[in-house]
């Protein structure tokens, strides 16, 4: 896995090596607005995390997903609440949650 500096130099290697959509999070799944997609939590695998942490405003921290569908679309997904995000269904949740061998933490 590759150190970045920040979430705006992680965005664009990941665009770099194929992720260009961009997805949001829905109570029941991924949505790509640019591909009128959805994608349901059985339907895309998280690849990479890049958590990045805000030493004195926590309005900086965000988590940045690498996401790959089993459609071959790639994108990624920027949570600035974390995988705390009560919205989401106990699937999506469990989908998004801390996978250790995939996270990288910066604190700048």
């Amino acid at each position: 896995m590759n150190i970045y500096e920040s979430l705006a130099d992680a965005l664009a290697d990941l665009r770099k090596r194929g992720y260009d959509s961009d997805f949001e999070t829905e109570t029941m799944g991924l949505y790509c607005g640019d591909l009128d997609m959805r994608l349901d939590p059985e339907d895309f695998h998280v690849t990479e995390i890049y958590r990045f942490e805000g030493n004195s405003n926590p309005g900086d921290n965000a988590v940045l997903y690498a996401i790959s569908s089993s459609f071959g679309i790639k994108g990624t997904l920027v949570d600035r609440q974390g995988s705390n995000n009560t919205n989401l269904n106990a699937e999506m949740a469990k989908k998004l949650q801390h996978h250790p061998s995939l996270e990288r933490r910066y604190d700048p």
